[in-house]
């Protein structure tokens, strides 16, 4: 027996440590017990939508191992005092798990492998998160990448490894020898039995806990499927068609051409290497396309299917840079990547930032984004981009502000992902962009939305008005406001004057003479 720890990779197809604990390939190994600790710590930094995410996605992962005869222990407490009596009680051998790469993560792995070495069990780490891992591409001077660019260039031409194979159900510990060995109701151990809760340090076998018993409450938003068939289903429907007009479509949020793949990524509910692999069918399958005459394949525009496919493409690696940067820096989190000589004297006014967590700015696509956050627990990549400068340029506000805003409302809140897209917004992260371009969110609304289509939606105070109207809003009278639409609120701030406080701003920080 074998026990396989679930952190970030809730499913057994394409899960390359599951694979090495159930044996496949060696009959030396396996069955593979599988488990899910509620770790006090992690759950310290969650929230509401990512715990009901979190709790779907388990129950999507017990269903699958439910369909094989096997079941998902599921225990709450410190894993380096859980998982020891846990590999005790099953009469594990090992205690396999993937690598995860933050600092939390790296900290807590540390003190687990030091806990199973004082308790005499062999425990196993593996690569899965990522295509490559964070220390294997770097710079030819040997370093950690800084610019995105670069490391695509050397991600793209890495091989990679195929999917790992789905374990058997022969591979996997049966339910009624999990119920066996964890204990029942008149006996056993009582920090590790069977008793249909999960209490501190107690063991269930596949009884999930409600939000409420771990402290926390049911999200306002509206959550979508968990799961590796639904993120199976996604992606199979995004590769079928959108994909191929990716490159073209992707900035416009009221289109829908994005794959929304993001929250089974990051809770690891399909496996990146079968997503790649089948991103490479599709670059086939393209290729075939510009071959046959049936698609553009004018380099000039490079908007044909082939560029558009590697476009996606690239945003896997964007994910597995950011992850490398996180890795080599897990002080970004929390302090700017790039440091200003005379530091960046944030404003931070409480009623703006009240008005932007609130979509009530008075900037049409950014209170659009904002309450599409609030209702979907997502946001499109576009409109995070928008209302991220918006926040940071036009209020002038502490990029931490809106990371913890988004860690808070995200069901798709990836620690790598989110701080490098907030540290590029506000010029202070790697590959960020240079503070001296800020987006004027009026013309991203007009070039992105401009039948509204995507604000109408999400706003329905200017669900009436004329697009050339709202995306005229910061220019109109208080009077030409009103009778379009007057529950609509005018722009909190003035988009101009801020671009020019904002510049001067950055330039103090950099220690330069802000009228020149």
């Amino acid at each position: 027996m074998e026990l396989f720890w679930h952190r970030r990779d809730l499913r057994a197809a394409d899960n390359v440590g599951l694979a090495a604990a159930a044996g496949a390939g060696d009959d030396d190994r396996g069955p593979a017990a599988p488990v899910f600790v509620f770790d006090p710590d992690v759950l310290d930094h969650a929230s509401d939508v990512r715990v009901r995410r979190l709790i779907d996605g388990l129950a999507a992962l017990r269903d699958d191992y439910r369909e094989r005869g096997s079941d998902l222990l599921v225990a709450r407490g410190d894993p380096k005092e859980v998982l020891p009596r846990l590999a005790a009680a099953v009469g594990a051998d090992r205690v396999v798990w993937n690598r995860d790469y933050s600092g939390l993560a790296r900290e807590r792995d540390a003190g687990v492998r030091q806990a199973l070495n004082e308790a005499g069990i062999d425990r196993e780490a593996h690569h899965d998160a990522v295509l490559h891992t964070p220390d294997s591409i770097r710079t030819n001077a040997g370093d950690p990448y800084s610019v995105y660019t670069y490391y695509w260039r050397k991600w793209t031409d890495r091989e990679t490894d195929p999917p790992a194979p789905t374990p058997e159900a022969t591979h996997l510990a049966d339910a009624a020898t999990l119920r066996a060995a964890v204990g029942s109701d008149d006996g056993g151990d009582a920090d590790a039995r069977a008793d249909g809760g999960v209490e501190s340090e107690r063991v269930a076998v596949g009884d999930l806990p409600s939000p409420a018993d771990l402290g926390f409450g049911e999200p306002d938003a509206s959550i979508g499927p968990a799961g590796t068939a639904a993120a199976r289903d996604r992606l199979d429907a995004f590769l079928a068609e959108p994909v191929f007009d990716y490159e073209a479509e992707r900035d416009y949020p009221a289109r829908e051409a994005t794959s929304r793949l993001s929250a089974f990524l990051k809770y690891g509910e399909i496996g990146i290497r079968e997503a790649y692999e089948a991103t490479e069918r599709a670059l086939d399958a393209a290729t075939e396309r510009a071959e046959s005459g049936s698609e553009s394949t004018d380099d000039a525009d490079d908007e044909g299917p082939v560029a558009a496919v590697e476009e996606f493409q690239q945003q896997l690696a964007w994910r597995e840079f950011y992850t490398q940067v996180l890795y080599h820096n897990p002080a970004v989190v929390t302090e700017n990547y790039k440091t200003y000589e005379e530091g960046i004297a944030w404003r931070d006014d409480p009623d703006e930032i009240a008005a932007w967590k609130r979509g009530e700015t008075g900037y049409p696509i950014v209170d659009a984004g904002m309450r599409q956050l609030r209702e979907e627990a997502f946001m499109h990549n576009r409109v995070r981009m928008i209302v991220a400068s918006f926040l940071t340029k036009d209020l002038l506000v502490d990029w931490r502000h809106g990371y913890d805003h988004f860690r808070e409302r995200l069901a798709d809140h990836d620690t790598a992902n989110d701080n490098g897209g907030w540290q590029w917004a506000a010029s202070t992260g790697t590959d960020a962009q240079p503070y001296f371009r800020i987006f004027n969110p009026m013309t991203q609304g007009e070039r992105y939305d401009p039948d509204a289509e995507y604000i109408k939606a999400y706003v329905p105070e200017l669900r009436g008005v004329d697009a050339d109207l709202i995306h005229e809003w910061h220019e109109l009278s208080p009077t030409q406001r009103a009778n379009a639409a007057p529950e609509y609120p005018a722009p909190v701030v003035d988009h101009s004057a801020r671009r020019e406080e904002a510049l001067a701003m950055y330039k103090r920080a950099r220690g330069e003479d802000p009228e020149e």
